[in-house]
Parts: C-alpha cells; sequence; structure tokens
C-alpha cells in the first residue's frame, strides 16, 4: 500500500500525519510502530489520522508510537488543525473530534512552515492532589510532581517506574517533572505509548499549569518544555477548571511517500 504523509511536530513533539478523509488507509498496530520508529522507518513521537465526522470538520484519530490508538494529545490536535488548514480541508479556525470530545482550534500562518495554534482543551472536575503530586485527566492521564536540578532529572528512569507503578494508575499514566526558576514553570515529559521523554507533551503542559495554579495560585502560565515554550490560559471555580485554552508553536517539516 502507498500513501501520502506530512511529517510536522508541536515543539518538538512530532507527529506523521495522513489524509483518510476517504477512508481507504487502514493501518496495523505493527505498521504503525514501523513508520514511528526513528531507524526503520520515517520516525515520531504519533501518527495521525484525519478523517471525516459528522459532528465537526475532521475527526483526529491519535495513535502511539507504539501502534496503539491513544487517548487525546493535545500537540498532535495542534498539528492535526494546522495539516488540515494546510490541506484546505478546514479553515484557520476549526472544530475537530478526538478521543476526549470536541475542541476548537485557530491556527495562524507565521510563515509558510512555521504556524501558531491555539487549542480548547477539556474542562477539568476532578483531580487527585497531595503536597507532592498531581494526578489528573487533561484528555490523557498524568502524573505531576515537583523536583529540583529539572535539566540533569533522570526523567527516563524515574519516569518509567511511575508510569508503570500499578498503585498509581492500572493502565499506566503520563508522568510530568516540574520546576519552578525565577517564578517560570519548567517541565519533562515522560510519555505513555512512547515510552520515553518527549520533548514537549500538550496534554501534560495542561497539567502542569493545573498543578501550578492548585500549587502557587499561578494564571496563564508560560510553561516552558525542551521544545518550546507554551501559554495555557484557564479559568477555575473551586475544583473545577474551565475555558482551558492551550497555545503554541507547531512547525511543518517536509511532505513524503511511504509504501508498507
Amino acid at each position: 500500500m502507498d500513501f501520502r504523509f506530512s511529517k510536522y511536530h508541536g515543539a518538538g513533539n512530532d507527529f506523521i500525519l495522513i489524509n483518510n478523509l476517504e477512508g481507504k488507509i487502514q493501518l496495523k498496530t505493527d505498521q504503525i510502530s514501523l513508520l514511528c520508529h526513528r531507524n526503520l522507518g520515517i520516525g515520531a513521537d504519533g501518527l495521525i489520522l484525519v478523517e471525516s465526522s459528522q459532528i465537526a470538520d475532521f475527526k483526529m484519530i491519535y495513535y502511539n508510537a507504539d501502534g496503539n490508538e491513544g487517548s487525546m494529545c493535545g500537540n498532535g490536535g495542534r498539528s492535526a488543525a494546522a495539516f488540515a488548514m494546510h490541506e484546505n480541508i478546514v479553515p484557520e479556525n476549526c472544530v475537530f473530534e478526538a478521543y476526549d470530545g470536541l475542541h476548537q482550534a485557530e491556527v495562524r500562518c507565521i510563515s509558510p512552515a512555521n504556524f501558531h495554534v491555539t487549542l480548547s482543551m477539556k474542562e477539568v472536575n476532578s483531580f487527585d492532589l497531595n503536597q507532592n503530586r498531581l494526578l489528573v485527566n487533561t484528555g490523557s492521564p498524568h502524573f505531576v510532581t515537583i523536583t529540583d536540578k529539572l535539566a540533569s532529572y533522570d526523567v527516563i528512569n524515574e519516569g518509567k517506574k511511575i508510569r508503570n507503578d500499578k498503585t498509581i494508575s492500572a493502565e499506566g499514566i503520563n508522568v510530568n517533572f516540574m520546576e519552578l526558576i525565577n517564578n517560570e514553570i519548567h517541565m519533562r515529559t515522560y510519555e505513555r505509548g512512547v515510552e520515553n521523554e518527549t520533548l514537549s507533551c500538550g496534554t501534560g503542559v495542561t497539567a502542569v499549569a493545573i498543578a501550578a495554579n492548585l500549587w502557587f495560585g499561578t494564571k496563564s502560565p508560560t510553561i516552558h518544555t525542551r521544545g518550546g515554550d507554551f501559554k495555557v490560559r484557564l479559568e477555575r471555580d473551586k475544583n473545577r477548571f474551565f475555558n482551558i485554552i492551550l497555545e503554541g508553536p507547531v512547525k511543518f517539516v517536509f511532505n513524503g511517500k511511504a509504501t508498507i
């Protein structure tokens, strides 16, 4: 089977995107895993099919790098919106269907390959909080904890332990380490399904923004990841977080054709 694809990344979190509006492309788990393999395939943190939707401008089907269908991916959603606009599927403002419901996106073209994408995230009505960790679902399940010396922290090994700790989550969880440096938020993420550190994670950034609000009272923070900077806007009513907006960079990398 031959198909065309595009490669995009949202602050270093990279994806293979495929226009599947006609529904002709059917990929198996091992095929997706191979395509995402950085030595044997195209290489990506995930693969996204842009498909037709009965209730929105398009539907985003997201697969992790291990080939399994994933939950909501914030950077994947922002990249999918930029891809869909680039493909003339949608205008700059669109609504798309994802794993956790509908999302509004606004794509601003900065240059032919660079975009600034704003994305509405799901409302958060429940979480599990204590002094040193937060468990919250922002479209995907996340564990957030505070650490010092984030730059040299062993994110991969420590993240893997928490990700696989069945006392925390039976299905596994994404793990975020954050540090407040000169009143600025820095973070790193070990991502479930990728089973490695990623340069950024959109739902993780959202989880860290909620943690920063709960622990420090921070509102509308700028959050620094290894892949780039994000802005998160949110409103809070007691334990309810709503009108959550995630915004940051998206870059088109290249188009290609694959045979599998």
